[in-house]
């Protein structure tokens, strides 16, 4: 039986990685707070040697997070795709890392809530995972963080209690104390961002609120903080993409702009293959009328296509890089093999469910 000491030896030779901050996932367990890259580094070494782990037992555990208003995660390209995918929505990486000394409490419980989440996508039970199978847990992670994330925040808007959310509460919740003490701001950057953002918050509650009363009910305001989910959100999504990127202001993203929303180009120093590769993309799949300029159509067209299915791609990726016989499904040893592909996927929520129990799920 290892104790910690003689744990900690084997599964990190080196020392103790040192992988930033975060919050407590087990209250007994001060030092044992594992982030994504920690995960990944538990469960390889558990799969290496799962024998040295078979004493470990979970504590309870008690974490919580602060508020966050990003939208929902979504995958990045994929080679081999005809067409290079859209511009997702920012995604929304909430951090977890931190200086650790993991112990064997953490191993144990990564590596068992894993297999669980693998028995989960498993949905009819046949000992085998399908693209379809995992499509439709990832559309369910999807689903579940961004009601969750509207459950985490929704007490700090909603102050009357009344189980809605009126634009007033929001504004003076976000803006009150830049709107109470103005003169603070006006000299700082900060002034400008809050007098740019302030209306086009309230532009964005406006197109939510469907019955336009001025008051969002829980799937309104999910709408406010998610618009990318909501079909009738999507030209919200559309308009504030080109507001940002659009620098010169003429209402269109030429190719300069399109290039240095994801590059800074340093003077003369010469452009990375991927930006001379991006800029192929602009003009052979995203500016489709061929003017040198993106116009609202082709942003959208950019940003949500009609034809392209992110949980789809993902599934389809995950399947691909893990499926070591090539029948077009996956058996749990394949996934449990490849766990570095899952645990920085969607269908983890990249390592995070991995830190929740089954009934969480």
């Amino acid at each position: 039986m290892l104790d910690r000491g003689a744990w900690h030896e084997k599964a990190f030779p080196s020392g103790s990685p040192n992988l930033g901050s975060g919050p407590l996932m087990y209250p007994h367990h001060t030092e044992c707070l594992p982030p994504v890259a920690l995960i990944t580094l538990i469960c390889y070494r558990a799969l290496q040697s799962p024998a040295q782990f078979a004493w470990a037992r979970p504590s309870r555990r008690d974490r919580g997070e602060g508020p966050s208003r990003n939208p929902s995660p979504a995958p990045t390209a994929r080679a081999g795709d005809v067409a290079r995918p859209p511009r997702p929505p920012p995604a929304a990486r909430r951090p977890m890392g931190a200086s650790h000394k993991p112990c064997g409490v953490c191993l144990f419980v990564c590596l068992f809530e894993y297999r669980k989440i693998v028995d989960r996508i498993d949905s009819d039970g046949d000992s085998f995972v399908t693209t379809e199978e995992l499509k439709t847990w990832i559309k369910r992670v999807q689903r579940r963080y961004i009601y969750d994330n509207v459950a985490k925040v929704w007490k700090d808007y909603d102050r009357d209690k009344d189980d809605k959310i009126s634009w007033e509460e929001y504004k003076q919740a976000t803006y009150g104390y830049y709107l109470g003490n103005p003169e603070e701001f006006q000299d700082t950057s900060d002034h400008y961002t809050f007098k740019k953002m302030l209306p086009r918050d309230e532009r964005r509650f406006k197109a939510a609120d469907l019955d336009g009363d001025q008051i969002a009910t829980r799937e309104e305001f999910t709408a406010f903080l998610h618009p990318e989910e909501f079909e009738h959100m999507k030209e919200i999504v559309v308009l504030e993409t080109l507001e940002d990127i659009d620098k010169n202001g003429d209402g269109f993203l030429d190719q300069d702009e399109y290039i240095a929303d994801m590059f800074s180009h340093e003077e003369n120093g010469p452009e990375p293959d991927w930006v001379v590769s991006e800029r192929e993309q602009f003009n052979e799949f995203r500016d489709l009328n061929k003017d040198g300029k993106l116009d609202k159509d082709e942003i959208r067209h950019w940003i949500l296509p009609q034809d392209y299915d992110h949980a789809q791609a993902e599934a389809r990726h995950l399947v691909y890089e893990s499926d070591k016989n090539k029948d077009e499904k996956l058996t749990k040893e394949e996934i449990l093999e490849n766990w570095n592909m899952f645990v920085g996927s969607q269908a983890t929520n990249y390592g995070e469910d991995l830190t929740k129990n089954h009934d969480e799920l």
